[in-house]
């Protein structure tokens, strides 16, 4: 079996003097694209890069590293896509994936790019079964890797042929901010579809409120692929009010459920604007998904190339684009090939919605919880801009609720404010949910909806 990538580089060539993308002051044609790859091909050649070789790209999204990026893709290697991280981490992470080579790309300063050799110890990796069967294939392949906010970090592999493949029939060419990171799928997809389409791709160089909305306000960008902790944190700052968003169309929105509360307050204050959810994993790719409104939690996912059940409230999905395997974890898939996606949903007809990830609910006595639940009840307070909901061990009940709270400008004292709080949760909820510690902490929490896992492991392990 063998893949030609060499479709995509043609279909950017096809776009020519329509700008591709904008980083800071730098603008770059797709011609400017197209013609930046013969460069990266001849550093790689001169650094001794062949098919099948697994290289490490650090960097964010811009006009070198996309070429970086198209290069790799052609030469059929093994990319395992990285942003700047600690040393502690990065030299675990080169250790699971075996990897040989470090591209690195400062699209900050020089847009220039290192490449440097590594030494890597872990044999058994580097003749990995997975590795072997991309090498077989002749397919360029990926490799992504899980937060590990609950352990070692689990390194994802993928075909990249079967992911590269939905981008073939090309779809709107959009304005679009690559607002996702780029060691994810999400970012990946987004930065793919729109090239492939003849898109713009504006990539930040900062992800504050304030800055995405004047990028959007700045380019006349159309589509802004977020997070709902993100378009919570605009809502709370009001940067949509300080910018001209007029030429934005659509907000998708994924990764985490979004608090019913958020999704209204979006609808009613950007009413020109068509939110729809978003659905995938770094293990399948990004599904199909539609909406069944721009106000409503409810999403049919799947379409050509995935199958989709239900088994025990627990949703599983099979697709021809799955990845091959974990390096370092064991098969999550059903002995009928469904992946077991770990989310809990409620289904509603031809639609489902989603509740949250089962591994972070919350053990009350019995009583399960689900620390999103408790959040949008929390954000419907006038009393709170954000909220993080988790689970800390308790003597008798094994665990209680617990939040962090950024608390909106009010008179009340702390003590008051957590007595009123308690107050409208307890109007809203059943008892075993409502919070037993509020902790008023600075805000905003966009980035740390993890914190929940992350206190689940850390006194599991104590």
């Amino acid at each position: 079996m063998s893949d030609s990538s060499d479709w995509i580089v043609d279909r950017l060539a096809t776009f020519g003097a329509d700008t591709a993308i904008v980083r800071g002051e730098r603008s770059t044609s797709y011609d400017a694209l197209v013609s930046a790859i013969p460069a990266v091909a001849a550093r790689l050649d001169e650094a001794g890069i062949v098919p099948g070789a697994r290289v490490v790209v650090i960097g964010d999204f811009g006009t070198t590293s996309s070429a970086v990026l198209l290069e790799l893709i052609r030469r059929r290697c093994v990319l395992v896509p990285m942003t700047a991280t600690t040393a502690k981490r990065r030299d675990t992470l080169f250790e699971i994936c075996a990897a040989e080579w470090c591209v690195e790309v400062d699209e900050a300063e020089t847009a220039d790019l290192t490449i440097e050799p590594l030494a890597s110890a872990n044999a058994a990796n580097a003749t990995h079964p997975l590795f072997r069967e991309l090498t077989d294939r002749d397919v360029p392949g990926l490799v992504l890797f899980t937060s590990g906010s609950t352990g070692e970090p689990k390194a994802v592999v993928h075909d990249f042929s079967l992911l590269l493949d939905k981008f073939r029939k090309g779809g709107r060419p959009l304005r679009t901010v690559n607002f996702l990171l780029f060691d994810h799928w999400g970012g990946l997809n987004t930065l793919l579809h729109t090239l492939t389409s003849g898109g713009l791709v504006a990539c930040p160089e900062s992800r504050n409120p304030e800055y995405i909305c004047g990028l959007i306000e700045t380019h006349r960008l159309e589509l802004l692929p977020a997070s709902p902790s993100f378009l919570n944190m605009m809502m709370v700052s009001g940067a949509h009010k300080h910018h001209d968003l007029s030429s934005l169309r659509l907000i998708t929105y994924g990764a985490e459920p979004m608090p019913e509360s958020t999704l209204a307050r979006l609808n009613r204050e950007l009413p020109d604007i068509d939110f729809r959810q978003t659905y995938g994993l770094i293990e399948l790719g990004v599904l199909r998904a539609k909406s069944a409104s721009s106000d409503s939690l409810l999403v049919k996912i799947g379409g050509e190339g995935y199958d989709i059940r239900v088994t025990d409230g627990m949703l599983e999905i099979k697709a021809r684009s799955s990845m091959l395997g974990y390096l370092n974890a064991p098969s999550p898939f059903t002995d009928d090939g469904y992946f077991r996606t770990g989310d809990r949903v409620e289904v509603h007809g031809e639609y489902v919605r989603i509740l949250g990830r089962e591994s972070e609910q919350i053990n009350v006595g019995g009583e399960k919880v689900f620390p999103t639940e408790v959040e949008a009840v929390l954000l419907d307070s006038p009393l709170v801009l954000d909220a993080v909901v988790y689970g800390q061990k308790h003597p008798l009940s094994g665990r209680i609720v617990c939040a962090d709270v950024v608390r909106a400008e009010t008179e009340l004292a702390e003590a008051a404010a957590r007595t009123a709080l308690r107050k409208f949760c307890n109007e809203r909820l059943e008892s075993f949910k409502v919070p037993v510690k509020i902790k008023f902490v600075e805000g905003p929490l966009a980035g740390d909806r993890q914190k929940r896992v992350r206190i689940g492991r850390d006194e599991a392990t104590s």
